[in-house]
């Protein structure tokens, strides 16, 4: 539904000719988690005014959220009959005998859709702060259906600069057909209208490695915990559980050795081939490659994958070649998959990468598909912006997928986005992925070890505004992204400016 919304948007842009700054969102209810899209894919909308968010549904019955989650994993998805009436939403007469005669509305609600609404609702709330979005908040004061609470969350969190409250005494959840609406309407219509009568602006985010909320995280993971405190002693409990009985995982006990974070533990999760040392082994291994962050990885493979033949199709209708250039490839194993069908439209696949043990992989890897005559893997450092530029013959599609998450500092970025920009020519693309949220950002700064000298993996996430800063300063222009159920893992397509 979020991409649903994202791609009407780009609609209205390319055939209407209405670029996204001159649009205003206005959302009720549940449409106002779909907001999600302002945080997840930060498009540059002049404004946002959200009546009565649905961030937390009120479930009447006790431990009715969890007991959903457990009988959906069990059964899959059902419906449950809503509790909601009429007279709940609204003090319009008129509205109320609509509601009630319309043959479209149902009481049946998938448990599916009301959990990842809760999920959604829930990551947006918490990451609140990722938002740069002009933004009003109407709260209706006499809500049946949904908290109050989440909703003052959300916006004590908010990072737009310009914000407004307004809680409407004695008005139920459908706040903008009340029967004072014209009170809803009127605040609405002032601050989108006061929003349009200043220049569009946002706040930079170009520097945002060095004072943000991301930042903030990043320092605080970076700390270490008091050794006698609970969290120390569970982390220290699953740290030992990996040293010790996770070895019987393949996947684990490859993770241990090179980094969960290499190249080699990518590939692995990529394969996605439980693997272990007798049944319990494989069973960890199970457990193991199906955590919300590799199966996250591998949706973002197939969004790569997406993108990577989209882009071979669309220049190759243009009469541009087809030079493929991933600068971080690991074992280059998606850059391949996504070409094979596509193999006689490309000119060109450069694989590169730091790590001998990558380029050795990788090339093998080459070999194995029977694609020497195509692609070649070599060392090569995807910040060093001299070498970059001076790729020859000049790549049209550059791939950077799982590399800018792992490093805090934006200079870096620059670098190697600048090197790019030199390279690609003018009607090239950059794939590129980011991170803007994940659920097990500590889990993994406590427990796991990086590829960098067996460190701990710390990440600093960037939100989807900056990143997507740091490209356009490059010298791109976004023409759209994939993101995953979960919001974890985004991958993006952008255009090399002329």
């Amino acid at each position: 539904m979020i991409k649903d919304l994202d791609t009407f948007v780009r609609h209205i842009g390319s055939v209407h000719g209405t670029p996204v700054e001159n649009i205003s969102l206005v959302a009720q209810s549940v449409g106002s988690v779909l907001a999600a899209w302002v945080h997840d894919c930060a498009p540059k909308v002049r404004s946002m005014v959200l009546a009565a968010p649905a961030f937390k549904v009120k479930l009447y019955v006790p431990l009715a959220r969890p007991v959903l989650r457990l009988l959906h994993s069990l059964f899959g998805d059902f419906t449950v009959r809503s509790y909601v009436k009429a007279n709940y939403l609204t003090h319009d007469p008129e509205r109320i005998a609509a509601f009630r005669s319309d043959p479209l509305i149902t009481r049946a609600i998938s448990v599916k859709l009301l959990l990842n609404l809760y999920d959604t609702a829930g990551r947006v709330v918490a990451d609140a702060h990722a938002i740069q979005v002009p933004t009003q908040v109407l709260i209706s004061g006499s809500d049946w259906v949904v908290s109050k609470k989440p909703q003052l969350d959300f916006f004590e969190r908010l990072g737009s600069p310009v914000k407004e409250i307004h809680e409407l005494k004695g008005f139920y959840h459908d706040t903008l057909a009340e029967i004072d609406r014209h009170l809803a309407i009127g605040k609405a219509r002032d601050f989108i209208l006061k929003s349009f009568a200043r220049p569009f602006e946002r706040p930079s985010l170009l520097d945002a490695d060095r004072g943000s909320p991301t930042r903030e995280e990043f320092d605080r993971l970076n700390r270490s915990l008091r050794r006698v405190s609970p969290r120390a002693i569970a982390f220290g409990v699953i740290r030992a559980g990996l040293h010790t009985g996770g070895r019987l995982s393949d996947g684990i006990r490859l993770g241990l050795e090179t980094g969960f974070d290499s190249g080699s533990t990518l590939d692995y999760v990529y394969r996605n081939q439980i693997s272990g040392i007798t049944p319990l082994g494989k069973l960890i291994d199970w457990f193991y490659l199906n955590s919300i962050g590799w199966r996250c990885i591998r949706i973002r493979k197939q969004h790569l994958e997406r993108f990577l033949s989209r882009t071979v199709i669309e220049l190759r209708k243009s009469g541009v070649p087809v030079r493929i250039v991933d600068v971080a490839a690991g074992y280059g194993r998606y850059v391949l998959d996504s070409v094979r069908e596509h193999a006689s439209s490309v000119d060109r696949i450069l694989l590169r990468d730091y790590s001998d043990i990558n380029v050795q992989q990788g090339t093998a890897l080459i070999g194995e598909r029977g694609m020497q005559g195509l692609a070649h893997f070599e060392k090569g450092d995807a910040f060093d912006r001299k070498s970059l530029a001076t790729l020859q013959p000049r790549p049209t599609i550059a791939v950077v997928s799982g590399l800018y998450e792992l490093f805090p500092g934006n200079d870096l970025l620059r670098q190697s986005l600048g090197g790019l920009a030199d390279a690609i020519e003018p009607v090239g693309y950059i794939i590129y992925t980011g991170q803007p949220w994940h659920p097990q950002l500590e889990f993994i700064a406590r427990t796991l070890p990086s590829h960098r000298g067996h460190k701990p993996w710390i990440m600093r996430r960037r939100t989807q505004a900056e990143l997507d800063q740091l490209v356009e300063a490059a010298g791109f222009r976004k023409v759209d992204q994939l993101t995953d159920d979960w919001g974890i893992f985004t991958v993006s397509l952008a255009q090399r400016a002329a």
